[in-house]
């Protein structure tokens, strides 16, 4: 199975338990690894045999923006949902860093796998 990646996609949103994180949204940045099969796009050079990276993002994108968890495990579980069931990925990891959500760190986050590689 091949590997397709974002790096670094960066995304305001409602995230946190405390009230000024309710009210102010933060920033948040993800890493994605998802398992696809490239083999029928590389032979063809068309788009719709490929995982279209460009659409995955904004989908993305769309979707944190929207969300208001408590919770970074929840928000990167759904996230990982998300990825594995509309756009038929067997196989994602994530890294989702909250920068800032500890003073003395530069990053703090999570990283999940979901699926089979």
């Amino acid at each position: 199975m091949d590997i397709i990646f974002l790096g670094g996609l960066k995304i305001d949103t409602i995230i946190g338990i405390y009230d000024w994180e309710r009210v102010n949204k933060q920033t948040i940045e993800l890493d994605i690894a998802m398992a696809f099969d490239i083999q029928q796009a590389a032979q063809t050079d068309d788009i719709q045999y490929a995982l279209d990276y460009k659409t995955v993002s904004e989908r993305i994108i769309q979707f944190v923006e929207n969300s208001q968890y408590l919770l970074v495990e929840k928000l990167v579980s759904e996230i990982a949902d998300l990825i594995r069931h509309e756009f038929n990925v067997p196989w994602v990891k994530i890294t989702l860093n909250k920068q800032g959500a500890v003073p003395a760190a530069n990053t703090v986050g999570i990283t999940i796998e979901r699926g089979r590689h």
